[in-house]
């Protein structure tokens, strides 16, 4: 597949986007107001949900750069946003269950939008440090049971 089309992994790191950054909620409406941005640690946090696997620094550079360029997605600061543009297309896929929602939407941006090429770069400690950060969070920290108390009634 050449750079004139959409991957799969374009689409899942733009719908992993937009779900960890809430713009999904509710199908909003555009005047509402819009999250300020997630960093990278809950945008690979979402997309280990939706496919079981964190995405590779390539990965996430390569589909950053084609999203940005297209106008869909917004880096700043290490802060990740939908645009306008992006959430419009959110806003107008079509309904699909959660399971095929990376499918569905990799097929809207094959029809509506041409991948564009943007100067945008994710240094592998800036990766590293996010897996980890994410690894971290989604570690279960253990309950504890107040003093004393054996748990029985």
């Amino acid at each position: 597949m050449g750079d004139n089309a959409w991957r799969r992994t374009d689409a899942w790191i733009f719908v992993s986007l937009v779900i960890a950054s809430g713009a999904g909620r509710h199908r909003r409406s555009t005047t509402t107001r819009r999250p300020e941005g997630v960093r990278l640690a809950d945008v690979l946090s979402t997309a280990d949900h939706l496919d079981q696997s964190i995405p590779e620094r390539r990965d996430i550079e390569e589909a950053i750069r084609r999203l940005l360029g297209a106008g869909l997605v917004d880096v700043s600061d290490g802060w990740f946003r939908i645009t306008t543009d992006g959430e419009h297309l959110w806003r107008s896929r079509p309904s699909a269950g959660l399971a095929t929602t990376v499918d569905t939407v990799q097929g809207v941006l094959s029809r509506r939008h041409p991948p564009g090429t943007a100067d945008w770069h994710l240094d592998e400690e800036e990766h590293a440090a996010a897996v980890q950060e994410y690894l971290v969070r989604s570690i279960p920290v253990p309950r504890r049971s107040p003093e004393g108390h054996s748990g029985r009634g």
